[in-house]
């Protein structure tokens, strides 16, 4: 069977990035024909060069559109609109798939696996990463009334014409119910972690990481992930502050790179050492980190198209046994507070944030006894080889 995958981001585990696909990919080209359609924007962001940029079996073609998450709206728009017209064109061209999997964001490369499908007249499968356009709306990137009202409709047409849907959480798979779309035709699939990755983190792995940055007898407490609009980095600063101020013990470590990066960096100044700027790290070695820490922080603004959010972090945090706060009212918080492997903390509210943290550093026992839920929820839920083969199901019965 022939796969045609329509994603404007590809990244490898050399990335700074979640790489979730990067796994799906690998176990599908294993029995499947897999044409990848993508752009080389992360490619010169890897970190190392332990892993080939595509998996073995994977065809790529790539555009060259640039995307960064410092850009502003009217230049994210171009690159939306530069990758989809390219996709159209190079989907037009490609050896006739059997099935086209179009990931979503932007809602764009969707639209053109729609496409190419309709073209084709094949059937395609609409994996939705993230609520579009709801999400760029909530964040004010979509001024006018008509340009909502527009593309409010055009994703109810991409739901109706996709042949299945795959949302990231529980939450999102609601969103898309709601609207219509019956529910036979969407399964939620996690976004999950890469067990073999986190197996690295070994304590060995993780004394020896703790020793090169002096860390030995700091209580740490890390947020790792984009540094973007999104994610609340104001409050995490904040929150960072207030601790750091009242205790010599505590060390911050914010690991990632984004819009809100001068914000951590000017913070870091001010207390060096204690708040620390650490930048991305490859897929492979993001791991590590996580176990360094004693709590990690999963933050997102307090919006509701938020709450839906499936992010890499959670489930990265929990496969290496570190419990995490989470500041969104949706289904993550019922997640953590139902398996006992997380609290909630209100987005926004820095005062609360540093004070649920200052409790918990205090609580070595609970964290422990946390983690250990977290540890066993991973290997339970969140194996991406098991996604991987729930997707190739899903796509060979879209196919047929």
């Amino acid at each position: 069977m022939h796969i045609a995958v329509f994603s404007q981001y590809h990244t490898n585990p050399d990335c700074p990035a979640t790489s979730r696909h990067y796994a799906l990919l690998a176990h599908i080209a294993k029995t499947h024909r897999v044409t990848l359609l993508t752009t080389p924007a992360w490619k010169s962001q890897r970190l190392t060069q332990e892993f080939p940029w595509v998996p073995e079996g994977v065809e790529i073609r790539e555009a060259e559109v640039r995307y960064d998450n410092k850009m502003g709206p009217a230049r994210r728009v171009l690159a939306f609109g530069h990758y989809a017209a390219w996709a159209v064109r190079e989907g037009l061209r490609i050896d006739k798939p059997d099935v086209i999997w179009g990931i979503s964001t932007p809602l764009t490369a969707a639209w053109a696996a729609a496409q190419v499908a309709r073209w084709r007249r094949v059937p395609w499968v609409f994996e939705v990463q993230d609520l579009w356009p709801a999400f760029p709306i909530a964040m004010g990137a979509v001024p006018t009334a008509l340009a909502r009202q527009q593309l409010y409709q055009l994703e109810k047409r991409l739901y109706k014409s996709a042949r299945h849907i795959l949302p990231l959480s529980p939450d999102m798979a609601r969103y898309v119910t709601d609207l219509g779309i019956p529910a036979a035709k969407v399964t939620t699939v996690l976004n999950g972690t890469d067990l073999e990755l986190a197996a690295r983190a070994t304590p060995a792995a993780v004394q020896l990481l703790r020793q090169e940055q002096g860390l030995a007898g700091k209580r740490v407490v890390l947020y790792a992930g984009t540094f973007g609009r999104a994610n609340d980095i104001p409050t995490l600063v904040a929150a960072a502050e207030t601790m750091v101020a009242a205790s010599d013990e505590v060390v911050w470590l914010f690991l990632g790179h984004g819009f809100f990066e001068p914000l951590i960096a000017a913070a870091a100044a001010r207390w060096p050492g204690r708040i620390r700027l650490v930048r991305g790290q490859a897929r492979h070695e993001v791991f590590r980190w996580f176990a360094l820490a004693d709590v990690s922080v999963v933050s997102f603004l307090g919006l509701p198209v938020l709450d839906s959010n499936s992010p890499a972090k959670l489930y990265d945090s929990l496969a290496v046994g570190t419990p995490v706060v989470v500041t969104n009212a949706g289904w993550t918080k019922a997640l953590v507070e139902q398996h006992a492997c997380g609290w909630y903390v209100p987005a926004g509210d820095a005062p609360a944030l540093a004070e649920q943290l200052q409790t918990l550093l205090h609580q070595p026992e609970a964290l422990a006894h946390a983690g250990a839920n977290g540890y066993a929820l991973a290997r339970q839920q969140f194996d991406r080889q098991r996604m991987a083969a729930q997707v190739q199901q899903l796509l060979e019965a879209a196919a047929s």
